[in-house]
């Protein structure tokens, strides 16, 4: 397995998503349960902070960082909290944001040796029988292909014709 392909293919998965999704489109609400495209960018970016965060702490090994403790702590309410600080971005200022976070962690991992990526134990908090590609194959491309599933969903549905009424 190649780390730096698993967030690359994942980091294409999304781009395929929102690839010429109309400005007005990335701000309507329902596309996964009440966030929008935009907000479900704004999430993923939360993520690609985070990771980048846990990269930093192996490469220089310090403690988790308090991005990570707050998720621990409660994961549905670092998502709400996450995706309502970046509420004012614009979509430009969101995907940016995103980009970024992802280009800075795939830097990161770069300079993590193979063996440091596929020593089990390495995130204890992740589970000692996990190493660091376990992680980024479920919490990050697993993660990304759900959201760009629900993406697609919301733009096939967007496409289709309403049916207006019909008389019996």
């Amino acid at each position: 397995m190649n780390s730096v392909d698993i967030l690359q293919y994942g980091h294409e998965t999304v781009k395929e998503a929102v690839a010429d999704l109309p400005h007005q489109e990335w701000q309507v609400a329902g596309v996964c349960g009440h966030w929008s495209v935009k907000e479900i960018v704004d999430h993923l970016a939360s993520f690609e902070q985070l990771l980048v965060e846990v990269l930093t702490s192996l490469l220089e090994e310090a403690p988790p960082t308090p991005t990570l403790q707050r998720l621990l702590v409660d994961e549905a309410q670092f998502n709400d909290d996450e995706v309502a600080r970046r509420h004012d971005l614009t979509v430009e200022e969101s995907w940016l944001a995103y980009e970024t976070a992802h280009q800075t962690a795939v830097s990161l991992l770069t300079q993590i040796p193979l063996e440091g990526q596929r020593l089990n134990g390495t995130l204890p908090w992740y589970g000692d029988s996990y190493d660091l590609e376990d992680f980024l194959v479920y919490t990050y491309y697993g993660h990304k292909r759900e959201h760009c599933a629900q993406i697609d969903l919301f733009r096939s549905a967007s496409r289709m014709p309403q049916i207006r009424g019909s008389s019996v």
